[in-house]
């Protein structure tokens, strides 16, 4: 008889725990509160409590072939960048593609997830829910929590003296929905993330002023990478992260910062930020914010020191008067109010989590968090090897370690986590990229083996090892294998180019000058040495 797994969230990693549940021969159900799947990604125009809304104009930071699910590449014509509604529409196809509709349970808020009295032998769990004002309840073998962490907005504004006072407008970024109404004013953002960055950019092109107040600079990277291609394809390498883990700090400091100041120098922009650990902020993703800064619509400030009834004070000790509006873009908290203490507490906006999955007390384990992560990549590959582990574990094909060694582990990787990205509350489940997709997809042995296929296929072991680290990487083998991963692999180049073909060329000489400067340069300096050899 197939283990009935309980499914908390429609949302990226719900859908995708769904399927992993479905391959695997479980007999998954998903809970969704609300009356559609998306989760964040679906835009609405009223803000709901208890749930992570967007603005409307929200773009993906990661592009279609590093985001997409491993075994289903987003449609070719697709932008590399997708509009909220159009990543909504991927998600609409995949779970057409895979009939998971028929898992969900919509309109359906989970009230409480206890252990059964019998748990220690049977692992099993009683899930309360209530749907149209009935509460009902039911026994599963397995809990999967896929709520996400973006729900909570975080406001500190014991931190904002004044702020009392204050007669204009302030909320935080949640309640941000588009520019409508904010034409004229003069508006103070807080916070200098990536929705900090966009809401600021949004409205400086209506606003008399925008202010984006940041406590000590960020990266700003563009979405345009070498050659044009996307940052994310360019940057997620297993050769660059090899070698950000196998040089000296120093050098790996010194390649961030010439690498981030390739674009513009941060420093001349006021966003310099000086790197004490070796990633440390995570870059914010934008196209126009120097723009913008150049052409006067926005200012960078200092930390705000007092607000007064029109005005704010910064530490510098500068003065901007007359300020209509502030957004507060400081980030969420997150909390599981249908568990109990016990089981996953959040302290400091940190859960203690193996691997920051599975809690490591259980007697069990048959309870797991899906996406209660923020790599520096996309959360969509990370989330599916969550879950491909995760279905594995729960059908008893693989184990987890003893209780001593994951609570170990939980210390050790916290404290690397604390050396590279720092303590600040933003950066709690911040983990490489990666380093952490293959240390899952060695638990499912999904991981490439590269030295077999330097030997069978050296064409395809070059790729994987300096070409972009994508999900399909993690299908060519083990279980769960799909025979289109290598084809996806070696045409992951035509569908990055395919949208932006939109202009039929004539064609080009298919010998460009660059290639015929390189050989003339080879040339010269052939000419040079024989030539030096016939002077001695």
């Amino acid at each position: 008889m197939a283990k009935k797994v309980a499914v908390i969230g429609a949302g990226v990693s719900g859908l995708i725990s769904l399927k992993c549940c479905v391959d695997e021969g479980l007999e998954p159900t998903c809970f969704e509160r609300t009356e559609d799947i998306g989760g964040v990604w679906r835009f609405k125009e009223k803000v709901e409590d208890g749930r992570a809304s967007i603005y409307q104009s929200v773009i993906t930071n990661t592009s279609k072939e590093m985001s997409c699910f491993s075994d289903f590449p987003m449609p070719e014509d697709f932008p590399n960048f997708l509009h909220n509604s159009k990543l909504l529409e991927y998600f609409r196809i995949f779970v057409k593609k895979f009939d998971l509709l028929k898992y969900i349970q919509f309109q359906t808020t989970v009230l409480s997830v206890r252990k059964c009295s019998d748990f220690s032998s049977t692992g099993q769990w009683k899930v309360v829910t209530q749907s149209n004002g009935k509460e009902q309840s039911a026994v599963f073998d397995a809990v999967m929590v896929c709520s996400g962490h973006h729900f909570l907005p975080h406001i500190p504004l014991k931190s904002f003296p004044g702020i009392e006072r204050f007669k204009g407008q302030y909320f935080h970024s949640l309640q941000y929905k588009h520019p409508d109404g904010f034409e004229g004013k003069r508006i103070l953002v807080i916070g200098m993330g990536n929705s900090g960055s966009d809401i600021a950019v949004e409205l400086s092109k209506n606003a008399a002023q925008v202010f984006i107040s940041t406590r000590h600079g960020t990266w700003v990277v563009s979405r345009v990478s070498e050659d044009g291609y996307p940052w994310d394809s360019v940057f997620h390498t297993r050769f660059r992260s090899m070698l950000r883990n196998v040089l000296p700090r120093t050098v790996v400091k010194w390649m961030i910062e010439q690498q981030m100041n390739r674009w513009f120098n941060h420093e001349n922009y006021g966003l310099d930020y000086f790197v004490l650990m070796v990633y440390s902020l995570e870059p914010v993703l934008n196209d126009d914010v120097p723009s913008r800064l150049l052409c006067g619509a926005i200012k960078v400030k200092s930390t705000v020191k007092e607000l007064t009834e029109t005005s704010a004070i910064f530490e510098d000790g500068t003065v901007e008067e007359n300020i209509d509006v502030i957004i507060f873009a400081t980030g969420y908290s997150f909390s599981f109010p249908f568990l109990e203490d016990s089981l996953v507490k959040v302290e400091n906006n940190m859960v203690s989590l193996y691997k920051y999955i599975f809690p490591a007390h259980l007697e069990k384990s048959t309870f797991a968090c899906i996406g209660l992560i923020q790599p520096l990549g996309s959360i969509f590959p990370t989330a599916e090897l969550q879950a491909r582990w995760v279905t594995r574990v729960f059908k008893g094909l693989c184990s987890l370690p003893s209780e001593r060694t994951m609570m170990m582990d939980i210390i050790k990787r916290n404290e690397k986590r604390i050396d590279l990205f720092g303590e600040s509350q933003s950066q709690t489940l911040q983990t490489n990229y990666v380093d952490y997709l293959d240390e899952l997809a060695l638990e499912i042995g999904a991981k490439p083996d590269f030295c077999s296929l330097l030997f069978k296929d050296p064409k395809l072991a070059v790729r994987l090892y300096f070409g972009p680290c994508n999900s399909y990487q993690y299908r060519l083998a083990g279980p769960g294998q799909w025979e289109g991963a290598r084809s996806a692999i070696f045409t992951q180049k035509q569908r990055i180019l395919k949208p932006l073909k939109t202009r039929v060329l004539k064609d080009s000489s298919n010998f460009p000058v660059s290639f015929l400067l390189k050989i003339l340069g080879l040339l010269a300096i052939v000419v040079a040495f024989f030539c030096q050899l016939q002077w001695s």
